[in-house]
């Protein structure tokens, strides 16, 4: 155990006997510090605030929080509800902002570490695509009057976390100026699976999963036309937004309500082949918010949460009704020959690639080949999965949409895919990206 472990597990110990960690969280209290920090007190529409307590309660009582946890809870929330402030003040200030049109956006989405990210900073490349930045996502507007200096304050934030979870940059590698998941847009109104991965609050994500997510994505087109104003405001033009997020694949039918014309790219790769990476990533960002976890359960959650993702995917093309069909993509494709990929998908929906934009994207891939990523080494027994019962799992979904096993003999045409049995003591390297 290092010292601030040391240190940080006896705050904890202190915090325990004197009853700080299980005192109940008040969103009002969290309200009135907010308008206190802003000079504001208009909220707008104040559906959040059932949210915000369920979300509050489920932590106190379920997560186990330590005092970083505790204390990262309240700043965030502090953050959200601040910022949902500033958005109310800029809509009085400039109407306009809500009159913004968000058309044709392109949702990338899949399983945790099977691409994603990969496809989305490529597509990036490409001057007429944008996305919310990390940035952005955490001070939408500058804090105060005078030099904007958010870019910086969310570099310190992210060292900062760095060093409470130093395997973190390694498994995602994020900087202030990152694209950013959507998961942080709808973390606003308190209806975001993030906070499931963050906090073990099995309550809440019940709650979420019966309540649904349209009023989660009704509030992300909200963020992204005021992110989309201040761009045409400073003269940058609009874009054609690209997002990208794996939580995206629970809230497909909300996508659709709130975007009609949205683009759907599924990225598919071997889900035994990442599920380990996902577990050990949950528990990566768990651990400096709670006092205890289970790997064995945090796997076993993993498991049964991406097949059932797996499942929506495969039930997209028949429940969904978008304008366009549905663009799929596979891992190995996209690490074998990145450009050719992306103009794949380019092509689905009908959209030009110019020359300059590949040489760029072949300068991204000359300096982060895989993204960025590297490989790590996992064990399914360590997480209370075995390999071969999760390989008979996912096999429904391999076959449906022709993935090959990794590690297996890659064919030139989809197929019906063999189950590959692994041993349940065999590590599995994977890139985490």
């Amino acid at each position: 155990m290092t010292i601030q472990a040391a240190a940080l597990s006896l705050i904890d110990a202190i915090a325990n006997r004197l009853g700080v960690l299980q005192r109940k969280l008040h969103a009002k209290d969290l309200l009135r510090a907010a308008s206190r920090r802003a000079g504001l007190d208009d909220f707008g529409d104040m559906s959040f605030l059932g949210p915000l307590q369920r979300l509050l309660d489920a932590c106190v009582e379920e997560a186990s929080l330590s005092v970083v946890g505790r204390f990262a809870l309240r700043w965030d929330m502090a953050r959200f509800l601040t910022n949902l402030l500033r958005m109310r003040e800029a809509e009085r200030c400039a109407p306009a902002i809500t009159q913004q049109r968000i058309e044709r956006p392109i949702f990338i989405t899949g399983l945790p570490r099977s691409g994603t990210t990969f496809l989305h900073r490529l597509m990036l490349a490409d001057r007429e695509n944008r996305a919310p930045l990390v940035w952005q996502t955490i001070y939408p507007y500058p804090l105060r009057d005078g030099a904007d200096r958010r870019v910086a304050r969310v570099a310190r934030q992210l060292r900062a976390f760095e060093r409470l979870a130093p395997q973190f940059h390694g498994l995602h590698p994020l900087a202030a100026t990152s694209p950013q998941e959507c998961s942080e847009i709808t973390a606003h109104v308190f209806r975001s699976l993030r906070y499931d991965t963050t906090y073990r609050i099995p309550s809440y994500r019940a709650w979420l999963d019966t309540a649904g997510h349209v009023p989660a994505y009704q509030f992300h087109q909200r963020f992204l036309q005021h992110l989309q104003f201040q761009d045409i405001s400073a003269g940058a033009g609009s874009g054609r937004w690209v997002l990208k997020c794996p939580d995206h694949l629970f809230a497909l039918d909300a996508i659709g309500t709130v975007y009609p014309d949205a683009r759907l790219v599924f990225v598919h790769r071997d889900p035994v082949n990442v599920l380990l990476s996902v577990t050990q990533l949950t528990e990566v960002v768990r651990a400096p918010f709670t006092q205890r976890h289970d790997p064995t359960e945090i796997g076993r959650q993993e498991s049964t949460r991406w097949l059932e993702g797996t499942r929506r995917m495969m039930r997209a093309e028949a429940e969904l009704r978008l304008v366009e069909p549905i663009c799929h993509v596979h891992h190995l494709d996209l690490i074998t020959d990145p450009l050719a990929t992306v103009e794949s998908v380019y092509r689905h929906f009908g959209l030009a690639l110019s020359p300059d934009v590949n040489v760029n994207m072949g300068r991204m891939v000359g300096r982060q080949p895989n993204g960025g990523y590297s490989e790590h080494a996992y064990r399914f027994e360590d997480h209370g999965l075995d390999a071969t019962a999760e390989r008979a799992k996912f096999r429904d979904y391999m076959v449906r949409f022709g993935i090959q096993p990794e590690g297996a003999p890659r064919h030139d045409a989809p197929g019906p895919v063999q189950g590959a049995g692994i041993s349940a003591s065999e590590a599995t390297r994977t890139p985490s990206g």
